[in-house]
């Protein structure tokens, strides 16, 4: 692992251990094994450095999620998998899911340019908007249907990481979630 990535990794875990404010990048740079003026050759200031390590976990979760996602012209079985991927990547990458979590409920989230927001989500709401074309899913705005199933994915999260569920139990959890998020939103 170069030193950038032992960074990022440090920044994960500090930013999820302790939050935003809380992590100084000295400690950042410490655990990382790096000097202090190693990390500023790489990210000019901490708040890049947060949106650097959001861009990436995103990028990581959405390759995640492309890979697992059925190929199909199915709108339910497309969205299904994508739905069932992001909840197993989510509990497979549990401190970078906390991170996407963190850094949706920060102040960070409005600096985040659009245009890498409508990369991030093009493809979920062109599916959704495939399946309101299709008359499958109701006629309602595409962003407020995507907000439903990411909320949904964010609350089904919380859930499974509340108690002790055996993965059997997990996914059926997740499938269960998924019919019924697809019955509101059809």
């Amino acid at each position: 692992m170069d030193k950038k990535d032992k960074i990022i990794e440090a920044a994960l875990k500090l930013f999820v251990e302790n939050g935003f404010h809380g992590t100084a990048t000295s400690k950042i740079a410490q655990e990382a094994g790096v000097a202090n003026g190693t990390l500023f050759q790489y990210f000019k200031t901490k708040d890049e450095l947060v949106m650097a390590l959001y861009v990436s976990v995103k990028e990581n979760m959405a390759e995640y999620i492309e890979k697992n996602t059925a190929k199909s012209d199915n709108v339910k079985e497309v969205m299904k998998s994508q739905f069932l991927s992001s909840l197993f990547w989510a509990l497979d990458n549990v401190v970078k899911f906390k991170f996407i979590q963190q850094f949706h409920t920060s102040p960070y989230i409005g600096k985040v340019e659009q245009d890498v927001i409508q990369n991030q989500v093009m493809p979920h709401l062109s599916l959704i908007q495939n399946g309101i074309d299709k008359g499958l899913i109701k006629n309602l705005p595409v962003d407020f249907v995507f907000s439903l199933i990411s909320s949904q994915t964010f609350g089904v999260y919380q859930y499974l990481t509340s108690k002790p569920f055996t993965k059997v139990q997990q996914h059926d959890t997740i499938e269960q979630t998924f019919d019924l998020l697809w019955d509101m939103i059809t």
